[in-house]
């Protein structure tokens, strides 16, 4: 029989639920969230990028943002084309097939008509037409190419419209932001049959769309553009459209999109024959794999220091420090080029000067940059912003990866300076109450509540459900801070510096003993959360605590405490591990840090299980990931989704405004395929397998052009009995592959 509570109990009760409610009111008018108040997952979008521009388009090819949606073209941060939409005889015509071309990164529509009446006024019974649509982007242009083809035995006078407009919106305010003034939409004009659309904002920048068709129109206004075509029995016609944000268009646009369509297949040709090719026994994997390399093409960017990633498609297409430093940590073993891309772009941005809006200090690197409007008046703080407690140990423990990885020495000379100035900030200024552990607080009103990866306003709590108060000290900040020593360490040592590598040892030391001492709780078997500004704990059980077994900073003894609690019912779904035991007061498997999955979480927990022997658990991570991607639009690992418990004969639940592709999101099955097997690749062409274990969901795996040094590898993997064993195919430079059982 239930206990009864006792007066005073209940009215504690109540008192903590209202602080729950305030809290809550408090901050979320605050915080820069995507409000769900529509899904964008049941449109299926379908996500283009290049450069600074990207396009989310529905499953037809067109854009409806205007109707409140993300849809649309975007360039640095502006919605350029708000809606574009293909009618037939102004019908809209029915959808036969919607996929990606990944050798091109291009959206393919195949569409047909229902029963429409031609522009002669004469029947035309369904599927007579066929409409092929072909549309990508190409530095930081759209192109289109629209085939119309005539089935029927009889000709048929067709009528081509395409409706469209251009909002400028920021992309804050299609986040949700409201704003009270806006700057002025200026007159279109139209040069030479094509229209171009003008905006002047209040930063005094006039931003542009231009569209151009081939051939002309037969009529052409602000909003619309019209096509009359005579389609004899059996014949094709082909319409090009080309949109652009700055310059006019040098070419016709039927000569941009051949010459553009070309160029972009040969650089994404060229790019995957120096990566590593994976292949296995399962289809599903497969397809995951497959999506997972075409998704990161996709979202990677190139500078004049080489690759690194954006974050995500629609909300995070830019540069963000944690985000793109954790996808090159993922993709260190698949494509090194990424960490040393990444972390020199994030050196030539780090803060030199205080400024408490931007949560700038000396020394610390990058959490996202914006370029729009509101971003360029202050509106919001994130044109270069630097509200992330863990971008700067993420830099410096990349840093000593990368060296062990590659040994370049020269791109770590180049990036010295600016290591020591992160150095100096984790010591300066992260320990903000000098208590030996590394906290974070926004500095201002307009900064973000929570400066770790869950930075949503309600992802740091007590068990009661209060909100943690600063500054807080987050169980992976210190985790990341005993790494990034670890790698200060190793890099003076490689510099012949053996004072500072013993001074960093000494601190990662330090660390690593008062952590065990004041994190883990024996009663949660976990490590807590957080400590909050009164130094109390928080004593939640969340996957935070895995990635402390990622760094290495746990004993053997609590990560296998660790490991068997996130492992739990109330913590694996079936589908990966919560963001938040199911058993605290915040649980909600709907939310977007209490209680979602996360498949980069769930990658940089496995890689924590097994860097402690634990191979199996990061197998069952790995085999629930891939039976996730089954149900998943393009097979493909969303930013989130929802974290209910897994039953037969259900789908996961996605999260209604997740990202998709997101960089991290994508990465992780490769950083999943280096945790089951153990690998660890050192410069010193040595492949290394420390207890590899194929998962339940495959018997056999290939990995083809593994780069080593100077030379490259080709591998079997293939589950013998209860053994896992590596078979060497081919190899080149003198590689050395060791297996450890």
């Amino acid at each position: 029989m239930p206990e009864r509570q006792t007066q005073a109990e209940t009215a504690a009760s109540a008192k903590i639920e209202a602080q729950v409610q305030r809290d809550e009111a408090k901050v979320a008018d605050a915080q820069f969230f995507v409000p769900p108040s529509a899904s964008i997952q049941e449109r299926q979008p379908r996500a283009l990028r290049s450069g600074d521009a990207f396009a989310l388009f529905d499953t037809h090819g067109d854009a409806l943002g205007a109707m409140h949606g993300p849809e649309g073209v975007y360039y640095r941060d502006t919605r350029h084309l708000s809606y574009w939409r293909l009618t037939l005889c102004g019908e809209y015509p029915m959808l036969l097939g919607s996929s990606m071309d990944d050798r091109v990164d291009a959206l393919i529509v195949d569409l047909t008509n229902p029963d429409i009446v031609g522009r002669d006024k004469t029947l035309i019974t369904n599927d007579a037409i066929h409409i092929n649509r072909t549309k990508f982007l190409f530095e930081n242009r759209m192109h289109e190419r629209i085939a119309i083809r005539n089935f029927d035995e009889e000709a048929h006078h067709v009528r081509i419209e395409i409706t469209m407009g251009s909002d400028f919106k920021d992309m804050f305010e299609v986040r949700g932001t409201h704003r009270s003034r806006r700057g002025d939409k200026l007159a279109p004009h139209f040069p030479d049959g094509k229209i171009v659309h003008r905006y002047r904002g209040l930063d005094d920048v006039e931003r542009k769309t231009i569209i151009a068709f081939s051939p002309h129109p037969a009529m052409l206004q602000e909003h619309r553009a019209e096509f009359h075509l005579d389609l004899a029995p059996g014949e094709r016609r082909v319409l090009f459209c080309a949109i652009s944000f700055e310059d006019e268009h040098e070419l016709p646009a039927d000569q941009a999109f051949l010459q553009c369509y070309r160029a972009l297949r040969q650089r994404r040709r060229s790019r995957n024959q120096q990566r590593p090719r994976i292949a296995s026994t399962n289809a599903g994997f497969d397809a995951m794999v497959s999506r997972a390399v075409s998704d990161l093409a996709t979202l990677t960017s190139t500078t004049a220091d080489g690759l690194c990633a954006y974050a995500g498609i629609p909300w995070y297409c830019t540069l963000f420090g944690r985000d793109s430093l954790i996808t090159a940590l993922e993709l260190l073993w698949f494509d090194p080029a990424f960490a040393r891309g990444t972390l020199l772009r994030l050196a030539e941005l780090q803060a030199t000067e205080d400024d408490p809006l931007a949560d700038a200090e000396p020394g610390k690197i990058l959490h996202e940059t914006r370029q729009g409007e509101m971003a360029n008046l202050r509106e919001v703080p994130f044109g270069l912003y630097y509200g992330s407690v863990d971008s700067t140990p993420l830099f410096i423990h990349l840093a000593g990866e990368y060296l062990r990885r590659t040994g370049d020495m020269a791109a770590i000379d180049r990036l010295w300076p600016h290591l020591q100035a992160a150095l100096g900030w984790l010591d300066d200024y992260a320990d903000r109450d000098g208590d030996g552990f590394l906290e974070y607080g926004a500095r201002s009103g307009d900064g973000l509540r929570n400066q770790g990866w869950k930075d949503s306003f309600d992802a740091i709590s007590h068990a009661d459900g209060r909100l943690a108060e600063g500054p807080i000290a987050i169980v992976e900040m210190q985790a990341y801070a005993y790494a990034a020593w670890r790698a200060a360490a190793a890099i003076c040592a490689s510099r012949g510096d053996d004072a500072g590598a013993s001074h960093w040892k000494d601190k990662a030391r330090d660390m690593k003993r008062r952590f065990a001492e004041t994190f883990f709780d024996p009663e949660l078997g976990c490590y807590i959360l957080a400590l909050d500004g009164e130094k109390t704990p928080c004593r939640v059980v969340a996957s935070n605590a895995g990635h402390a077994l990622l760094m290495g900073i746990a004993t053997p003894d609590h990560a296998d405490a660790v490991a068997q609690r996130l492992m739990a019912p109330d913590c694996f779904s079936g589908w990966g591990i919560r963001t938040l035991s199911r058993s605290e007061k915040r649980y909600n498997p709907m939310s977007y840090h209490n209680g979602s999955i996360w498949p980069h979480d769930n990658a940089l927990i496995a890689a924590g299980f097994a860097r402690y022997g634990r191979h199996a658990d990061a197998g069952r991570v790995l085999s629930a990931l891939s039976a996730a991607t089954a149900y998943f639009d393009q097979n493909r690992l969303p930013e989130l989704f929802c974290g209910f418990v897994r039953k037969r004969g259900r789908a996961p639940i996605l999260y209604p405004v997740a990202c998709a592709p997101q960089a991290w999101s994508s990465a992780s099955p490769l950083f999943l395929v280096q945790a089951v097997l153990g690998m660890d690749i050192d410069h010193r062409s040595t492949i290394i397998f420390n207890g590899p274990q194929l998962p339940d969901c495959l018997s056999a795996l290939t990995i083809e052009r593994i780069g080593c040094g100077a030379g490259t590898v080709d591998l079997d993997i293939q589950q013998v009995g209860h053994a896992t064993s590596v078979f060497v195919k081919r190899r080149s430079g003198g590689i050395t592959v060791n297996t450890f059982s």
